[in-house]
């Protein structure tokens, strides 16, 4: 693997906003390609990093920014505490989530995901979390891998089937 010189900060708003909008537009079109239910229209991501943010707040999250050494952004995530349901243990509801994580595709390879994992694992346990989870689309085989690579292992998986 090809090294790279990048640091994981807090994100800065507004200032990383207009970085952290076209983190999601590229992420939605790159699902789109084999889940065509992601949105495309151009308020996308000012309508979910609005809800994203308000989840953040309300849970002592964290927003970080993955960037090079010109201080260009090169990719994101975003974590939040969650609660999993009462038919969990109780010393086992209150888990991390990584909501998002991104890298440009440039950039990809490099290590910049698998720090931001690990500054969000971190996060983690600065809020005294033992857990913490991650969603993946199962046709996004590279991250699927990075995932699994980096210790998460499939915990639940969600069936979905359209009524025409």
């Amino acid at each position: 693997m090809a090294t790279a010189s990048f640091r994981v900060r807090e994100a800065q708003l507004p200032q990383d906003l207009p970085a952290i909008q076209g983190f999601i537009l590229e992420l939605q079109r790159f699902e789109h390609a084999f889940e065509p239910n992601r949105r495309l229209d151009p308020s996308v991501a000012a309508d979910y990093f609005g809800d994203l943010q308000k989840k953040v707040r309300d849970t002592n999250g964290v927003v970080l920014i993955a960037e090079d050494d010109g201080g260009h952004a090169i990719g994101w995530a975003a974590a939040h505490e969650s609660e999993e349901d009462i038919y969990v243990v109780p010393e086992q509801r209150r888990i991390g989530y990584i909501a998002e994580l991104f890298v440009v595709q440039e950039k990809r390879g490099l290590g910049a995901g698998r720090s931001l994992i690990g500054a969000c694992e971190a996060w983690a346990r600065r809020q005294g979390l033992s857990i913490i989870t991650l969603g993946v689309l199962p046709k996004n085989t590279r991250a699927f891998a990075v995932y699994e690579s980096s210790g998460y292992d499939p915990y639940a998986v969600l069936l979905r089937k359209y009524l025409r």
